[in-house]
C-alpha cells in the first residue's frame, strides 16, 4: 500500500509528552488512547474515547496526520487520505 504525501512529508515524528487528554481533563471525562497531531504537537484522545477529541481537532484545524501516543505503538494516520503507516 502506498504511503500518502502527508505522511511522507513528516520528517520527525512528534510524540505526546503529557500522557493526558487536556480536553477530557477539563470535563472530567476519561479517555481510552491518546494521539498526537503531527502539525502542532497537541495530544488528545482517540475515536475509541467518548468525545473523540483528536478527530474534532482535525475537523477544526485540518491538520492531516496524527501519531499514536501510546507506548510501544509507532504508527501514523492521515485523516484526508485515510492512510496508515508504521515508522
Amino acid at each position: 500500500m502506498a504511503v500518502c504525501e502527508h505522511i511522507k512529508a513528516i520528517e520527525e515524528v512528534k510524540v505526546g509528552k503529557e500522557g493526558v487528554c487536556e480536553e477530557c481533563i477539563k470535563t472530567g471525562a476519561e479517555w481510552v488512547h491518546l494521539r498526537t497531531c503531527q502539525t502542532c504537537g497537541t495530544t488528545l484522545c482517540c475515536d475509541d474515547s467518548r468525545f473523540k477529541h483528536m478527530t474534532k481537532h482535525y475537523h477544526r484545524t485540518q491538520h492531516p496526520v496524527i501519531a499514536s501516543a501510546e507506548t510501544g505503538e509507532q504508527w501514523l494516520w492521515c485523516y484526508p487520505d485515510e492512510s496508515f503507516s508504521e515508522y
